[in-house]
């Protein structure tokens, strides 16, 4: 998910079709299970389940959402070869399989991937899945016409950065192959050792062809989920789900299906939503959102009250606020000026400015604090709770600026928390210890994103964001720090121009291995290598805070998406 203010990808947070909805450490089974005994004890099927949203469920069709995980409302109608596992904290960063029988057989050198599907499988409609509509639903995603899906595809299938999609190339892609209605082989140009991650987009929905309306797809995406799509109105701003009788349990472990009607209400203001979760009344008290955390202020409210405490579900998505660097442009050509400001910068205030550290914790590392990306404590330029001016001023006079210097830090005027002024002036308010001198350039929103993602017109110094694709180093690491990865002509996000050979070769060699815990250990050592050139200033990971109505149950927050789980709740 790549920076959520600029597009829905790799995301899961701010934009985030999942994407949007994005975060991941739970508080932990024992909190959560607490939370939502609420007296009597198992869930119980029935009822109808609100979901409360800022942002629509926009462009509804599998091949134009960017969902890691199959996302979250999504995931209720659209099932994939693989999955997250369902389970509260660190479990719930595993892939597992959902359509297929696992999560995929790999070839010696991981370039061929091979998936045998379930029996049984079944659409809304009660015809049979299969290996030709997973087929088919991928090479869809390719028409120009429905864009806005996850680019990893086009880059590693064979063939796949020249096809059209099946509208225009009715002869699909070599590179897939179906032998049988239950066998499906993908053939990749390079080494792919997450290729299981890759399998839980939503562009490996099956999608029966002769039922193809192409961009009015979205309006009723034929099912394969335990719930279909009877009403979409305004572009997913009012969405309404029921069972889809031809679901079996027995083909899907993850889902646990509970309410009999989901109603998704989109469009509302946060302060809104945080009101009427807070308040429970009628309806309400079955709701949930996918979207909306509490902020500074409702969160102060909420911890006052027991009762309301008692019903706040706290994620930890993978992703990481930091400081970019543009090394093209003085003075941050010089390490040590890099270096210095890293010194400088004072990780309580930003904390402070995000919204304390109940909705922040301090980042040393590039890559978040959790197991699944391999993360590796490292502090390489301890600066303390509040910074080490000292130190900074030490290492400027060593760089030539002994009497202190002036730069300019490009930041968004949007208000959320991450990129914006309070952050930017936290940061200015820090370095000034340090004799550094600090001007604000604050830009709306799509002059900020088309500047930092501008090769031509990046800012020397920057607030940027980074969100995982799939709770793992790869989609981390690559596209930041892949020199492979720079983009002249395009939306680019290797920030600090890295190409280093080493740096690159590591990748390679780490996306060959199949093994995710011994890769995860690989990406963790390379984060850490990667760190000693000081090209990021890693500040915090934001954590999120979501209310639920009293009448929610069985809640589930997994360390792959940070919030709850709507494929697990029941309601009263």
């Amino acid at each position: 998910m790549r920076q959520p203010s600029v597009i829905a990808r790799r995301v899961a947070a701010a934009s985030v079709s999942l994407v949007v909805a994005a975060g991941a450490a739970a508080c932990g089974p024992k909190d959560n299970d607490a939370k939502s005994s609420g007296g009597d004890s198992r869930p119980h099927k029935g009822g109808t389940l609100t979901v409360l949203n800022t942002s629509p469920q926009a462009d509804f069709d599998p091949a134009r959402l960017y969902t890691s995980g199959g996302g979250n409302v999504p995931s209720l109608v659209f099932r994939t070869l693989t999955t997250r596992n369902r389970e509260n904290g660190a479990a719930g960063a595993q892939v597992v399989p959902d359509l297929a029988t696992d999560t995929g057989r790999p070839s010696k050198n991981a370039t061929v991937w091979t998936y045998t599907l379930k029996k049984g499988l079944k659409y809304e409609d009660g015809t049979p899945i299969t290996s030709a509509d997973i087929k088919y639903g991928i090479e869809r995603s390719f028409a120009a016409e429905l864009s806005g899906g996850a680019p990893y595809l086009r880059d590693w299938l064979i063939g796949g950065a020249g096809y059209q999609g099946p509208y225009k190339d009715k002869k699909g892609l070599d590179s897939i192959e179906t032998p049988d209605a239950l066998t499906i082989v993908f053939h990749l140009n390079k080494p792919e050792g997450e290729f299981p991650y890759l399998g839980t987009q939503t562009q490996f929905t099956p999608v029966p062809k002769a039922k193809d309306t192409g961009t009015k797809y979205e309006e009723h995406p034929v099912s394969s989920g335990p719930y279909k799509v009877v009403r979409n109105e305004n572009d997913g701003e009012r969405l309404t789900l029921e069972r889809n009788t031809y679901w079996s349990a027995s083909t899907d472990a993850e889902r646990k299906a509970y309410p009999d009607r989901i109603d998704v209400r989109s469009g509302l203001d946060s302060a809104v939503i945080n009101q009427r979760l807070s308040s429970s009344q009628g309806a309400d008290s079955a709701a949930v959102t996918t979207d909306t955390n509490l902020g500074p202020a409702e969160l102060a409210k909420v911890t006052g009250d027991k009762e309301l405490a008692s019903r706040v579900g706290t994620g930890h998505f993978g992703y990481t606020n930091y400081l970019a660097f543009n090394p093209k442009v003085k003075p941050f050509d010089d390490p040590k000026v890099r270096q210095a400001i890293s010194y400088a910068i004072d990780r309580s205030s930003v904390i402070n400015a995000a919204g304390g550290s109940s909705l922040a914790e301090p980042a040393t590392t590039y890559l978040p604090n959790q197991k699944s990306f391999g993360y590796t404590p490292y502090d390489l330029f301890p600066a303390g709770a509040s910074g080490n001016a000292a130190k900074a001023k030490e290492l400027l006079a060593q760089a030539g600026h002994k009497n202190g210097l002036t730069i300019t830090l490009t930041h968004s005027n949007g208000k959320d928390f991450e990129t914006s002024p309070e952050i930017a002036t936290a940061v200015q308010d820090a370095l000034k210890k340090a004799g550094i001198t600090v001007k604000l350039q604050g830009l709306e929103e799509n002059d900020y994103s088309d500047k930092i993602h501008s090769v031509k017109n990046e800012p020397g110094f920057f607030l940027a964001h980074w969100g995982a694709d799939w709770p793992s180093g790869g989609p981390f690491l690559a596209p930041i720090f892949d020199g492979r990865q720079i983009v002249k002509d395009g939306a680019n996000f290797n920030s600090g121009f890295l190409d280093d050979k080493s740096v690159n070769d590591e990748i390679d060699a780490i996306n060959k291995l199949t093994d995710l815990d011994e890769a995860a250990e690989r990406w963790g050592a390379l984060d850490k290598k990667i760190g000693e050139q000081a090209l990021t200033v890693p500040l915090f990971h934001p954590v999120y805070k979501r209310l639920y109505g009293e009448g929610v149950k069985n809640i589930v927050i997994s360390d792959w998406t940070g919030v709850l789980d709507i494929s697990q709740v029941a309601v009263k």
